[in-house]
C-alpha cells in the first residue's frame, strides 16, 4: 500500500475518503487551502455577542470558517506523535534519574505547541478514534465522554520501554474580552525500565480580543517523579494586560529535589525559543529545550494501510467538513458538519429509546481517570503513519 500525500482525500469506492492536514508548528499556520478571512476579530465578536460572560462554551458551536480542518483528537494527538526530533527517546536513555527528569521537563515543554487566533478543532464526537505511528511509538486517542468532553490517549514504544497514559477534559468559558480554556486531567508518562512514572498538567489557552488579538499559553505547570522525589514547577506568562509589555511565551521556574525542598536549577526562556537551566550550586548555564530543533520543519501524518482505518478515525468522520474547509467550499463543510451532528443526535436517542449504556471500545473508567482497556499490550502500530 503506498503512502498518500497531506491533505489528499484518499479515493477509495464505497468508502469515505481520509483527509489529513498539516500539524501545527513554528513555521507558522499552515495555508489550509489557501484560505483567508478578512477582519476575523469583528467575525469573532459578532459569533460572540448572543453568549453571557462567564458562560461554559462547552455546546458552543462554531461554524466552519472558524474550525481548523482537524479534531481535537488530532490536534491532542500531534503535540505526541509530530516531532522533529525525538525527545521520548531522550527521556528513556538518560544515565541518572536526573539527568531522565531534566528531558522529561524538556519533553513536556515541547508539547506546547503555536495556537491560531480565531481558529478552533471540531470537538469530537463520541468514540471517536484517533490511531497513528511515529517510527516505534504508538499512539491511541478515543472520546471516551461527550458531556463533559473528556479525551483519552495511550501511546506505547516498546523499544524504548514508554508509556504514555493520559486523559484531558478542556473548559472554555467567554469573559467579554477573552475566552479561556482550562485543562483538566492527567498526563502520565512512565519509564518502564527505571520504574520510574513522571505526573504532569498543562498550561490554559488564554484567547484575548482586546486591547489586541492574541492567543497565549499560560498558568502554572507541575511536573512530579515520586520515584526520585524530583519536581518541577514551570510558569507560562503572556503580555501585560495591554499588551505592550513583556513576551507572549514567557516560561520560568525551577527543578529541584521534592523532600527535603532543595532547588537544583533554575529555568528560564521561551517555550517557542530557546530554554535554559542554571545550575544554582556552580552557576553554569546550559540549554535544555530549543524549539526550533522539535517543532518546526514538522512532517504530518499519512495513511500508510487504508484498508487499517476504523470509521470511527477522525480523518474519515470529519474527511467531508475538512475537504470544505481546504476547498474553501464552505456551503459544503457547513452541510457536512450538520450531519456529522445530526448523526449523533439520531444515535444518542436510539440509545436512549434502546436503553443502551454507550461504553468506549479502548479505555475503561477508574476513579478519577480512565485506563487503557488492553493493558498490558501495547498499542499496535497503526494505519496512519508519520513518515
Amino acid at each position: 500500500m503506498g503512502v498518500f500525500e497531506i491533505g489528499n482525500p484518499i479515493e477509495s469506492p464505497g468508502r469515505v475518503n481520509a483527509v489529513l492536514t498539516p500539524p501545527l508548528s513554528l513555521d507558522g499556520p499552515p495555508n489550509y487551502g489557501g484560505q483567508k478571512q478578512q477582519n476575523i476579530l469583528g467575525r469573532l465578536l459578532n459569533l460572540f455577542k448572543a453568549v453571557t460572560p462567564g458562560s461554559d462554551l462547552a455546546k458552543f458551536q462554531l461554524p466552519p470558517q472558524f474550525n481548523l480542518p482537524k479534531s481535537q483528537l488530532q490536534l491532542f494527538g500531534e503535540s505526541v506523535y509530530c516531532c522533529s526530533h525525538d525527545l521520548l527517546s531522550k527521556c528513556a536513555q538518560g544515565k541518572t534519574a536526573l539527568e531522565r527528569f531534566n528531558a522529561v521537563v524538556a519533553w513536556s515543554i515541547s508539547t506546547t505547541r503555536p495556537p491560531v487566533f480565531g481558529k478552533a478543532p471540531y470537538n469530537p464526537i463520541l468514540g471517536e478514534t484517533h490511531h497513528v505511528s511515529s517510527g516505534n511509538l504508538n499512539v491511541l486517542l478515543e472520546q471516551v465522554s461527550h458531556h463533559p468532553p473528556v479525551t483519552a490517549l495511550h501511546a506505547t514504544d516498546e523499544a524504548q520501554n514508554v508509556e504514555l497514559n493520559w486523559w484531558q477534559n478542556p473548559q472554555s468559558q467567554f469573559y467579554g474580552r477573552s475566552v479561556e480554556a482550562t485543562i483538566h486531567g492527567q498526563r502520565e508518562l512512565k519509564l518502564l525500565e527505571f520504574n520510574e512514572s513522571y505526573e504532569m498538567n498543562c498550561p490554559k489557552l488564554c484567547i484575548r480580543f482586546f486591547p489586541f488579538p492574541t492567543v497565549e499559553w499560560l498558568g502554572n505547570v507541575e511536573i512530579q517523579c515520586r520515584q526520585s522525589g524530583l519536581k518541577a514547577t514551570l510558569s507560562y506568562t503572556g503580555k501585560s494586560l495591554f499588551g505592550l509589555r513583556g513576551s507572549s511565551s514567557r516560561i520560568f521556574g525551577r527543578i529541584g529535589h521534592c523532600s527535603p525542598a532543595q532547588d537544583i536549577y533554575e529555568l528560564e526562556g521561551n517555550w517557542d525559543g530557546i530554554v535554559t537551566v542554571k545550575d544554582i550550586s556552580t552557576g553554569k548555564k546550559s540549554i535544555l529545550y530549543d524549539a526550533r530543533a522539535v517543532i518546526s520543519n514538522l512532517k504530518g501524518p499519512v495513511v500508510e494501510d487504508e484498508e487499517g482505518l476504523e470509521q470511527t478515525e477522525s480523518a474519515i468522520v470529519w474527511s467531508e467538513v475538512s475537504q470544505g474547509i481546504l476547498e474553501g467550499d464552505w456551503k459544503s463543510a457547513r452541510q457536512a458538519k450538520r450531519r456529522v451532528e445530526e448523526e449523533q443526535r439520531n444515535l444518542r436517542k436510539e440509545r436512549d429509546s434502546a436503553g443502551v449504556t454507550w461504553s468506549p471500545k479502548h479505555f475503561v473508567r477508574r476513579g478519577d481517570g480512565w485506563d487503557y482497556l488492553h493493558c498490558p499490550r501495547g498499542v499496535p502500530p497503526a494505519p496512519i503513519v508519520v513518515p
